[in-house]
């Protein structure tokens, strides 16, 4: 038997016909903060792209720099590509995504690896012994 995942209680669709003001009271503090502030200007225009989306049936990915949007459950099984500074990584919403911020699922650096010395690096470090 496959659980079926409930925000706080809620399936997909119960969230998807819940009031906005209800949902909001669902969020942790600091998003139910900022979406009681309400949307700033680029954050509406996303949310209008992306319900023109829904109503076209596209399966096209909208791009967004948008990174501090917080995922609303009526963006769940549309495509998202989410600027990271270099390209626009795409993310697949899913009900497990409500709540969190875009920015979340697409890392703006990559974790370094200082790998074996070779070409490039300092004169000493450059020789490296044969077995």
């Amino acid at each position: 038997m496959v659980k079926k995942f409930t925000y706080r209680g809620f399936g997909l669709e119960g969230l998807q016909r819940m009031p906005m003001d209800q949902f909001i009271n669902l969020l942790p503090a600091r998003q139910r903060r900022s979406l009681r502030r309400g949307l700033p200007p680029r954050q509406k225009k996303l949310l209008e792209r992306l319900r023109k989306a829904r109503q076209h049936k596209s399966k096209k990915m909208i791009r967004t720099h948008n990174r501090d949007m917080i995922i609303l459950p009526e963006m769940v099984g549309l495509t998202i590509g989410i600027h990271n500074g270099k390209e626009f990584l795409p993310l697949d919403i899913k009900i497990e995504h409500i709540g969190h911020y875009l920015g979340e699922y697409a890392p703006t650096n990559k974790a370094v690896r200082h790998g074996n010395p070779g070409i490039g690096a300092t004169r000493g470090s450059q020789y490296v012994p044969l077995k």
